[in-house]
Order: structure tokens, then sequence, then C-alpha cells
């Protein structure tokens, strides 16, 4: 270690003072080094195990890597999608601006992806539209959070599959800054930024692909940003409510609950004249079904897993005639108990490649459609075997 090293790590994970911070990552020769995939980067980045889990190490200069770290706390707070900091390593080299003189601790991801994971010849095949919807959603996420991202790419974010969605998370934040809020024209010029750096991702990838830059879907970024748009607008839009009209406030905020997002305040400003009303809606995280359920049950899921598993939990209640406030809260947990955990047990001791979770959601989706088929109710243990005969089919992207 050299006598300037400056090491920040949070409570609950390793303090990493058995790694040789004064070498370059590169050259370390360490026995928890884990190789998994990883998308391109500009910067060194290796992955190590460690009892608490495993965290990925990233080289970069002192300056960068304190951004870095610094914006992703403060996304953390703001409950947008991030790799989530662990730790800070300064004057790992005299000349702070060495690419060697810092390094970033994060979280692995579980279960995540590149975008080249996704990748069908220069398409995303079926998924595309999955994709498309869910980087406009973290950009309207960090931009609402007052992140100025500055290097939208497809290559810094990860995806991970949640029910028959995808979901994002921003991994690289070295050239991000946040504010208390953006104005339309750095939302714009971060945009723009997106679309330039999206079709040089895909024009790469069509000439690493060995084939002509015309066959690359140099327009992506641009599709991802008329999705922005139309997202953000329905997020930040002044609605007038007349006064026959006051059924449009449940309306929205309904809507804006089936795109995940919680609703945090509504405003309701009398206009000129007095009758009608201004609504403005201030949103909160992309967390509504995720938190509805955990509040319910204790269980802590992704946002579309959440949405599907809170439709099971209502079947059950349903079925047993839970109609109470008190009955459907006993009937919580007993679902939890008698339904979902030993599912969820069942499918680990399956032996495949799918998270619990996740492959509770497709077996749940099985079982809808195989009820659709046959016109009447499917048990889930009818369900389960049927599921499992047929070879753990996925759902399909939504």
């Amino acid at each position: 270690m050299t006598d300037q090293l400056s090491i920040k790590i949070r409570a609950g994970h390793p303090d990493f003072l058995d790694l040789p911070w004064a070498e370059q990552l590169a050259e370390w020769d360490c026995p928890g080094f884990v190789d998994l995939p990883k998308g391109l980067s500009r910067h060194q980045v290796r992955f190590l195990s460690y009892p608490q889990g495993i965290y990925v190490v990233k080289e970069l200069p002192a300056r960068a890597a304190r951004q870095d770290y610094d914006v992703l706390r403060s996304l953390e707070r703001s409950d947008v999608l991030t790799a989530v900091p662990v730790g800070l390593i300064e004057g790992r080299f005299p000349d702070p601006g060495s690419e060697r003189s810092a390094a970033l601790i994060t979280q692995y991801v579980e279960k995540s992806f590149s975008y080249h994971e996704l990748l069908i010849g220069t398409g995303f095949g079926d998924r595309r539209d999955q994709m498309l919807d869910a980087f406009a959603g973290l950009m309207v996420q960090l931009h609402l959070a007052g992140c100025f991202w500055g290097d939208c790419s497809l290559s810094n974010v990860l995806y991970r599959y949640d029910a028959e969605a995808v979901e994002p998370i921003m991994i690289d934040a070295e050239t991000a800054v946040v504010r208390e809020a953006l104005s339309e024209g750095q939302r714009g010029e971060d945009i723009q930024i997106m679309i330039i750096n999206v079709a040089g991702g895909m024009a790469d990838i069509a000439a690493a692909s060995g084939k002509p830059i015309d066959t690359a879907d140099l327009a992506l970024g641009e599709d991802i940003a008329s999705r922005y748009f139309a997202l953000w607008h329905e997020l930040t839009e002044t609605l007038v409510v007349h006064p026959e009209e006051r059924h449009k406030i449940e309306d929205k905020i309904r809507r804006l609950n089936e795109l995940g997002y919680d609703v945090d305040e509504v405003d309701l400003i009398p206009c000129e004249g007095g009758g009608s009303l201004q609504m403005k809606v201030k949103v909160g995280g992309r967390s509504f079904y995720s938190s509805r359920l955990k509040g319910l049950t204790g269980i802590d899921v992704l946002e579309r897993q959440a949405k599907q598993i809170l439709s099971d939990l209502q079947y059950f209640q349903i079925r047993t005639e839970s109609e109470s406030a008190t009955a459907k809260a006993v009937a919580a947990v007993r679902w939890r108990v008698g339904v979902f955990e030993p599912m969820l047990e069942r499918l680990s001791a399956l032996g495949h490649d799918k998270e619990p979770i996740q492959a509770y959601c497709d077996l749940l989706h099985h079982r809808y459609v195989k009820a659709s088929e046959r016109g009447s109710d499917l048990g889930m243990e009818a369900a389960f075997e049927s599921w499992v005969a047929e070879g753990y089919p996925a759902q399909p992207p939504a």
C-alpha cells in the first residue's frame, strides 16, 4: 500500500485490506477473482468473491472515481435503479489523474446481462420494445431525480428479467451530475448524447459482425427518445380537471400506478375564474407494486414480479373468501406460508438455471395460459406438473 492510500467502505461489507491496491488492477493475482461476463468498458474491471457476495472493482482516475461513487450514492437515496456503491479507494498512485490512482467498488448485480446478450444479429428480436422502454424509463427516472447523465449509452446499463419485462440498472456514473432539478435544455442535451452514443454502439456491433453499416439500427436512439418524451409527458403534464371530470384525478393516479410509479403528492390548483382545477402529480420511485407486496407480506422482489405475485395473492384471497381487511391480512400470511414459500423451495430444488422468483412468475403465467385454454380454473399443483413437463417455459415478452 502507498502512504497516501485512502479507503472508504460502507458498513456490512469486507474491508478489502487484503487487496494489493498499490499495483495495477490488471496485474493482481488474487485467489478471490471470479471470471464473469462483462460488457464494454473503457476502464479495467475485475470481479472478486467474498463471503458477503461478489464485488466489482473498477480502476479509474481519482476525480472520476469520486464522481461515480457520489452520484451512485445520491441516486440510491432517490430509489433510481443503479449499481450499489460499496467503497472508494484513493491515493493508489501519486498522480490523481492516472488511471490507476483510484478504484470504485460496487456490488455485483446478480442475474444481469449486457445489451450484447439481448442482441440477435444487429437487432433485439422480440425483446426490442422491452429494452427500449426500459432504457427510456431509466432516463426518465434519472432526470426526475435531477441527474444529468452525460454519457448515456447502452454499454453503461445492465439488464435483468423482471417477470415478463426487462429491468435496467445504471452502472456507470463518472460523467453524471446530480442537481436539484434539470432544465428542458439539459434534458434535451442528455437525450442528444444518448442518440449519438447509441447509434455509435450499433455501428460498432455491425462492424464487429462484418456487416455493412447500412444494416445497423442507427435509429435506435431516436426510438428511445420518442418513448422517453411520451413517458415524460405522462408523468409531468399539468392536467386541467373540470367540475364534472373529477374522475380524471383517480384515473391519472391509477394510470401512473399501472406504469409502476408511486404517487407522492397531488397538487390541485384552482384555475383562474374558478371551477376547474389544475392537477400536478409528483411521482416517486418506480416501486408501486413492490412496495405494496412488501407491505402486505414482507416479500421483496422486482416491480413487475411484484405485480404478478400480487395477482396470485389476490386470487388466493378471493378463493378463500377473504373480504374484510383482517381476513385479507390473515389470508396473506396463509398464502405466503402455505403456497408461496413451499413452491419456491420446490422451484429451487429443480436444478434448472432459473432464479426462483422469476421461475414462480413463469409458473403463474403458465397457469393462466392453461386455464384460459381449458376455460376453467387450474390449481397450482396441476400447473406446476404441466410447467415441468413442458420444460419450464418462460413467459413471452410483454
